[in-house]
């Protein structure tokens, strides 16, 4: 009887994330809050 074990070691790093990145990113969740608070506002209006 074979017995084969391997091991494999896996490491995270955290990226950068670059200034236009970060801004790029910012402006998304903006978007994204004032369009579920457009939806909430629909949503008790009916």
């Amino acid at each position: 009887m074979t017995l084969n074990i391997f091991f494999f070691s896996i490491t995270f790093k955290k990226r950068e994330v670059s200034l236009q990145e970060a801004v790029q990113q910012e402006m998304v969740e903006k978007l994204y809050e004032e369009n579920r608070d457009r939806q909430i506002s629909m949503l008790h209006f009916m």
